[in-house]
């Protein structure tokens, strides 16, 4: 099983650029989860018969948003939107009013794991939002990935807004205080590893220096200035069945790439 995560920044640019059609026909992928959607499906021209899509959008127009596209041939048991299956989670909302969840978390149930999309919140240039991030986002989706897990194991991928270490940005010393790098959003990351789930990219490369995201100033790109931040993360039980673990910096369109693992079936 091939699954690919790709935070788009916007569905409806990248389907507009021609890239989003061209990748999905030459990789095709057997589960595609997507974030910063931006768009409700019934705003989005696009329709695949090779796929069930399922979607999470905010309230809010042109905003964060979630969705996965499965192969019809792939069983899904069950999907839930942001916390709706444990409801006793709930996140603050921020100084402007938003539920820092709205349309930011997706979850299908399969029959041998649950695959999760997540877009977390961005701490903002100014830090104006890793309070909350710290405090409330990072740690109640760590409590409700550690509650499916009670259950069957988790694939948990998206774009988590941090990079981890020094090797998963370019300048890691200019950053030190940057919002992507802070102590506490690093802390953030060791936190969900540490309840047991494996960055599967570091887990088989350990010492490559490659990024998911670059700046749109400065050429960033061009220069391969960037940051690793959207990861594949899986619990320890599925680490025997993790056969590959992908970026593809050639594949444009948004300011992310996509990245991807392969299973193997049970």
């Amino acid at each position: 099983m091939r699954l690919f995560s790709w935070n788009v920044n916007g569905i409806r640019s990248v389907l507009k650029k021609g890239d989003f059609e061209k990748f999905l026909a030459y990789e095709n992928p057997d589960i595609l989860c997507l974030q910063e959607t931006k768009a409700k499906k019934e705003q989005v021209e696009f329709d695949s018969p090779e796929y069930k899509e399922y979607w999470n959008s905010a309230v809010r127009a042109g905003y964060a948003g979630t969705a996965i596209f499965v192969k019809n041939e792939i069983t899904v048991l069950n999907s839930f939107n942001d916390f709706e299956k444990f409801p006793e989670l709930t996140i603050e909302k921020d100084q402007f009013g938003d539920p820092l969840n709205e349309g930011r978390i997706l979850t299908l149930e399969l029959k041998d794991c649950f695959i999760i999309t997540v877009y977390v919140p961005n701490s903002k240039r100014s830090l104006e939002r890793l309070k909350l991030r710290e405090q409330s986002f990072d740690p109640t989706f760590l409590k409700y990935l550690e509650l499916l897990q009670e259950e069957k194991p988790v694939v948990v991928c998206g774009d988590f807004n941090a990079a981890h270490t020094e090797i998963d940005l370019a300048r890691p010393k200019d950053n030190q205080k940057n919002a992507g790098f802070t102590v506490e959003e690093r802390q953030g990351i060791t936190n969900y590893l540490n309840s047991g789930l494996v960055d599967t990219f570091r887990s088989l490369h350990p010492t490559e220096e490659r990024y998911t995201w670059w700046t749109q100033w400065g050429n960033a790109r061009a220069n391969n200035v960037g940051w690793r931040i959207d990861y594949f993360f899986i619990s320890k039980a599925l680490q025997p069945r993790l056969k590959s673990a992908e970026i593809y910096e050639s594949i444009f369109g948004s300011d992310h790439c996509p990245i991807s693992i392969e299973l193997e079936d049970k």
